[in-house]
């Protein structure tokens, strides 16, 4: 659709510990079964919560319609 593209103004980075790698390796082997339960704007807003990462909710991308 034209009009729609942007480039996105921000990006978000999340660290975790060679002891994870089998846990983030599973994660993104199931992640389209992850997503069907959870948006991924739902995760990144909890990601960010959990890494205690503030954040100004107007800041924040919208999913599109």
């Amino acid at each position: 659709m034209p009009g729609l593209f942007r480039w996105q103004e921000g990006y978000g980075a999340f660290s975790y510990s060679r002891s994870q790698i089998n846990t983030v390796a599973n994660y993104i082997e199931n992640q389209e079964e992850h997503h069907n339960k959870k948006t991924f704007l739902e995760e990144y807003k909890q990601l960010l919560e959990l890494f205690e990462i503030e954040y100004n909710e107007q800041f924040i991308f919208k999913e599109l319609e």
